[in-house]
């Protein structure tokens, strides 16, 4: 597992990258704010029930919760399922509120 900045995926959001981005957090906290990332709860993702998201195996996908906690446990799980390539937003939300405010990925 490797780590991205909020700064680092803003950049690639802005070249118009086409991204996969994972939400770990529960489905109030996405309603209540969130970036635009699939949402997946971690509790799925650990139980493996997360077919949703099996497509993107072979792919990049960057995963986020609140604080960059959550999406830890969840990128060291998925690692453990055979995605191949993991990346963790360090600081999470958070991170990105404090930088970009209303700004989604997608």
């Amino acid at each position: 597992m490797e780590n991205i900045t909020v700064e680092e995926l803003k950049a690639r959001v802005d070249a118009g990258e086409k991204l996969n981005v994972l939400d770990v957090r529960e489905p109030d906290e996405y309603a209540e704010y969130n970036i635009g990332g699939k949402l997946v709860p971690l509790g799925k993702i650990q139980s493996m029930q997360a077919d949703e998201i099996d497509d993107w195996k072979d792919e990049e996908v960057i995963v986020h919760c609140r604080s960059g906690k959550r999406s830890v446990t969840a990128a060291l799980f998925m690692e453990m399922q055979g995605f191949k390539n993991v990346k963790n937003l360090v600081g999470g939300v958070l991170a990105w509120q404090d930088k970009y405010a209303n700004q989604k990925v997608h």
